[in-house]
């Protein structure tokens, strides 16, 4: 992890990879991932034919494509292993190029189908899944990029958590602590060009924070305190550095909430993990454009390795 407490270790969230991800019998029913992948794969599709036919988001649709064909191949690959019924007259989904402009609307309906099939997910599909979304976000914000609204989330009703998701929980808090520091340490290195993108990036990690520390609380749990310093793989000597602290900060924010994903059945926190991983994947693209980190729009935020 980029970041690591002066005075600690930060505990890893063990990986999909990890998790006892067996079934008992076998399912004869259509595998609910299917229509996602192939959702994916026709989108990865029609964004590499709108960047052969629109010089003007030639590149833009590229990066589209690369991303969403990603998220076919992690799909296909989930569904695969299960190897369950294909649906009678089957037919893969074809979409429209004639209007550049719907390449942002297959990025909301990608995201907003992967919302959709969330709750109900094994936890290790969980992950991967929120993963697209994430990842369909994170693209939006190359053209037209849009605000989800916050997940009606009372941390206080959850009176239980547990082991696994409380230290899943523990170690989101423990980035939430460090993205805040590592706000408030770029502001000496930034312009006030980047001011308002400081300050709203602080400010959702604040809440983050307070909401964690909160959920902890009411399942009889102790949040972990912030430490004094983090250090640094690499120092913040100026604006180009600073913005390379702020993207790994937020990368390392997608691999906690991801975690989180992957250590809870619950639907409510699981809908407050996924935003979370959300908003970190969503700023994290403009950091990672400042400091010149490829690729720009991370493809599965909190799966893929960070780029530091």
């Amino acid at each position: 992890m980029f970041l690591r407490a002066a005075a600690f270790t930060v505990l890893a969230v063990p990986t999909a990879s990890g998790l006892a991800a067996c079934t008992s019998g076998y399912e004869d029913a259509p595998d609910p991932l299917r229509p996602l992948w192939l959702q994916a794969s026709g989108h990865a599709k029609a964004a590499e034919k709108l960047a052969t036919e629109s010089s003007d988001l030639a590149d833009v649709a590229g990066q589209v494509a690369t991303v969403r064909a990603a998220h076919a191949e992690a799909l296909r690959a989930e569904v695969e292993r299960l190897n369950r019924p294909v649906p009678e007259g089957e037919t893969p989904p074809t979409f429209d190029t004639s209007d550049p402009s719907r390449l942002w609307s297959w990025l909301a309906e990608g995201r907003d189908e992967a919302l959709r099939l969330l709750p109900e997910l094994p936890r290790h599909r969980a992950g991967l899944v929120g993963s697209v979304a994430a990842g369909c976000a994170a693209a939006l914000e190359l053209g037209q990029p849009s605000q989800l609204g916050e997940p009606a989330f009372d941390p206080t009703s959850v009176t239980r958590l547990e082991d696994d998701t409380a230290n899943a929980v523990q170690t989101a808090l423990e980035t939430e602590h460090a993205a805040i520091w590592v706000y408030g340490l770029v502001r000496a290195f930034l312009d006030e060009d980047y001011e308002s993108g400081i300050t709203r990036g602080e400010r959702a990690h604040i809440e983050r924070r307070d909401v964690c520390e909160r959920l902890l609380s009411a399942a009889g749990r102790t949040p972990r305190p912030a430490e004094p310093a983090y250090v640094l793989t690499d120092p913040v000597t100026d604006d180009g550095s600073a913005a390379r602290a702020v993207a790994t900060a937020e990368s390392d924010a997608t691999t906690a909430w991801h975690g989180v994903l992957e250590r809870t059945d619950d639907a409510s926190i699981r809908d407050f993990a996924v935003h979370c991983l959300i908003g970190a994947a969503t700023r994290g693209v403009h950091w990672r454009e400042e400091a010149g980190i490829e690729p720009v729009v991370p493809r599965l935020p909190g799966r893929e390795p960070a780029t530091h």
